[in-house]
């Protein structure tokens, strides 16, 4: 027997079609255990008439939205900009949890009243977990939301005292690789351009840095940007000026890397003939810089993927390992 033209099936529906009570089709619905023969039944009857869950009395029931939120601290300027770390996280987050049925929605907590707006958001449990990327400092926001009781999974350790859940690359080692590699090419006098002191990612690739020199015995030359073009050619006119015989430098960042050519190609330093240069992160940038750039490349697509499975696992209420350390490689092109 069909339903009147126009008429929305109901759950009523479902259970008079599939010969069971209403609670039993709700159960189904909601992904709760049933007699096989009466999932089947209700499964049945739900495809026969068309029915269509509806959200919100769902959301009530299981008190899951099926929405992830990735929170990226980061003004917008930073996040929609040349820098394609976040396109391709945001793309490994969005394949891991289509996959899972799951819905991704992107907040971006550049100032103190988006991330009041996250947090209150969290609270009333409009998302069934929580992804942090790009934290700065001894960031409050992992803590905030663990004592809120929502799952929650970062992109690199957090700086401050809260033990949360993890998903980072080697840093550190892959800076060693790049510095090492300068070292075995001939190279004797190697600056660096290190990302913020604020941020993992900076302090552990200057670390890197420091201790493939140390091995070494080289003197480090440092000077600090923040991950952006701009800052690298800033920073490489710096360089230029105080350190004019410097022969290498390794870029924290393929960003500052790029900035970094710009300014050696304007002050008439031949790349890599006078001065090799290695960046960090392997974007889609680095083999369009001229010359090609060497970089060390990090899994972008594969944290983003980690992260998600990670936090799904923890909304399902299952055991995770709470540090994640994907191994970084040393791209070899032109630049070095």
């Amino acid at each position: 027997m069909g339903r009147p033209e126009g008429e929305r099936p109901t759950l009523e529906s479902v259970a008079a079609r599939a010969g069971v009570s209403r609670a039993t089709v709700s159960r189904v619905v909601n992904g709760l255990p049933v007699r096989t023969a009466s999932e089947e039944s209700v499964r049945r009857a739900i495809e026969e008439l068309g029915y269509v869950p509806n959200p919100a009395a769902r959301t009530l029931v299981t008190r899951r939205t099926d929405l992830i939120a990735l929170v990226v601290p980061e003004p917008t300027t930073r996040v929609f900009s040349a820098d394609r770390f976040f396109a391709g996280l945001v793309h490994g987050v969005g394949q891991e949890l289509e996959a899972a049925d799951k819905q991704l929605v992107l907040m971006l907590a550049g100032s103190a009243a988006s991330r009041a707006r996250i947090e209150r958001s969290a609270a009333a449990h409009h998302v069934d977990g929580v992804l942090l990327a790009s934290l700065h400092d001894a960031d409050r926001l992992p803590a905030a939301l663990t004592r809120l009781g929502i799952p929650v999974v970062c992109n690199e350790r957090p700086m401050g005292p809260v033990s949360v859940p993890y998903v980072g690359v080697d840093n550190h080692g892959g800076a060693v690789a790049a510095v090492r590699h300068l070292l075995r090419t001939g190279r004797s006098r190697i600056a660096t351009i290190a990302g913020p002191p604020d941020m993992v990612a900076g302090i552990d690739r200057l670390g890197g840095y420091r201790a493939a020199l140390r091995e070494e015995r080289r003197r480090p030359i440092v000077e600090v940007g923040d991950f952006t073009t701009s800052s690298g050619a800033e920073a490489m006119r710096r360089l230029l000026a105080d350190e004019p015989d410097l022969d290498a430098v390794f870029a924290a960042s393929d960003l500052m890397a790029s900035g970094a050519l710009q300014t050696l190609r304007r002050a008439g330093r031949r790349v890599p003939d006078d001065v090799a240069v290695v960046g960090f992160d392997d974007i889609g940038l680095a083999r369009d810089t001229e010359p090609p750039l060497t970089t060390v490349r990090q899994p972008i697509d594969g944290i983003g993927r980690r992260m998600a499975h990670q936090v799904l696992r923890l909304v399902a209420g299952e055991e995770i390992e709470p540090v994640v350390t994907l191994p970084t490689e040393l791209v070899v092109r032109d630049s070095a």
